[in-house]
């Protein structure tokens, strides 16, 4: 899921350079422009400092690696930056003109809450990043690193600006776990990893009511199936809680749903069925990181349509070199530039990569 709130955290810093720069190369954003030379200063910070490219990589998930030719980053990368470059600067002008948003001490709450996003970020994505959120910010230059404090700042102003959002604070974070703590059990799940073809008898099975455990010790092909497809407990502190809390709601303790996802191992794909055996209520001081997440993402719900609102109207010029300004299909963004495919020049291919995360 894309969070406003990680926009703001990167927006100022994955500068990348794709070919050769001209001394106009740069961004604009109304009367506000992101000049090549502050683009290079970004770049050297960034190329000289594992840390700061292994949390940039676990917040805006791009191709940071070298490109083509010197002082080059993939397309991937530079179109990246470029995109939340623009938001960042967009954001920045609406929090100042409109909402009359002016730094101060709060600067120093940003920078902390900077580092803790971070420090999240890798680990949800399972990083293990050489050193810390604080060393990565001071690997960046001194101009970069107070941008991306200040971005932070304007994030957390806006969101708190909103009439929908919920305040950070003990209180209310305490109060939203009170009126919603059927979503922070820890639950027990068991799994069959189905091949296509015994899909229909596994429906077959399941209708004339086999357990759980019955149908993966029949069906699946997962070592768990063995064991009657008991997979383990995830709680709120684990990684995989979002993953798995997803995997199993709106489906009823102790059965598997009737229509699977698919998963593709080795190169074949399979019919998945997840279910949870057990649920039990987890305590606030154990769901306090899932419950923080979550109203995070319901806050970022609304800053993310007040950012789609304010780029969509502001006049942006992109370097071509960092990718196209265009429409797609989430909106207004800054997209990798089309190559010639190589196997015929007169077509052209997108330098787009999927990619896929999952708990198992």
């Amino acid at each position: 899921m894309r969070r406003v709130l990680s926009f703001f955290i990167v927006a100022v810093v994955l500068a990348v350079v794709v070919g050769r720069w001209t001394p106009s190369s740069g961004l604009r954003v109304n009367g506000q422009v992101t000049s090549s030379a502050t683009v290079r200063a970004q770049l050297s910070a960034i190329a000289g400092s594992s840390a700061l490219q292994c949390y940039l990589t676990a917040i805006a998930p791009a191709s940071y690696s070298a490109g083509g030719g010197t002082s080059t980053m993939a397309a991937s990368g530079a179109a990246a930056w470029a995109n939340l470059e623009v938001e960042a600067m967009a954001i920045d002008q609406y929090v100042r003109s409109h909402l009359h948003y002016r730094p101060g001490t709060d600067l120093v709450k940003a920078q902390a809450s900077l580092e803790l996003e971070m420090t999240q970020a890798a680990a949800a994505n399972r990083f293990s990043c050489p050193g810390s959120a604080a060393s990565a910010l001071a690997a960046m230059t001194p101009q970069m690193r107070s941008m991306e404090i200040l971005a932070q700042a304007e994030s957390l102003y806006l969101v708190s600006e909103l009439n929908s959002s919920i305040p950070l604070t003990a209180a209310s974070l305490h109060a939203y776990y009170e009126h919603h703590r059927a979503d922070y059990a820890t639950i027990c799940v068991s799994v069959a990893l189905v091949p296509l073809s015994s899909v229909s008898a596994f429906a077959k099975a399941q209708a004339a009511g086999a357990s759980v455990a019955t149908l993966a010790q029949r069906f699946s092909l997962d070592p768990s199936g063995k064991r009657g497809g008991a997979y383990g407990c995830y709680g709120p502190t684990s990684p995989y809680f979002a993953s798995v809390r997803a995997d199993v709601a709106g489906h009823a303790v102790g059965h598997f749903p009737t229509t699977p996802t698919t998963t593709t191992q080795n190169g074949t794909t399979y019919a998945l069925y997840v279910a949870a055996t057990s649920e039990r209520p987890a305590s606030y001081a154990a769901s306090a990181s899932a419950v923080l997440t979550d109203v995070r993402d319901l806050n970022a719900v609304g800053a993310d349509r007040v950012r789609s609102q304010v780029v969509d109207r502001a006049a942006i010029a992109v370097d071509p070199a960092l990718g196209q300004w265009i429409l797609g299909s989430t909106g207004l963004t800054v997209s990798v530039p089309t190559l010639p495919a190589s196997s015929a020049v007169t077509g052209a291919s997108t330098l787009t990569s999927p990619s896929a995360l999952t708990y198992r």
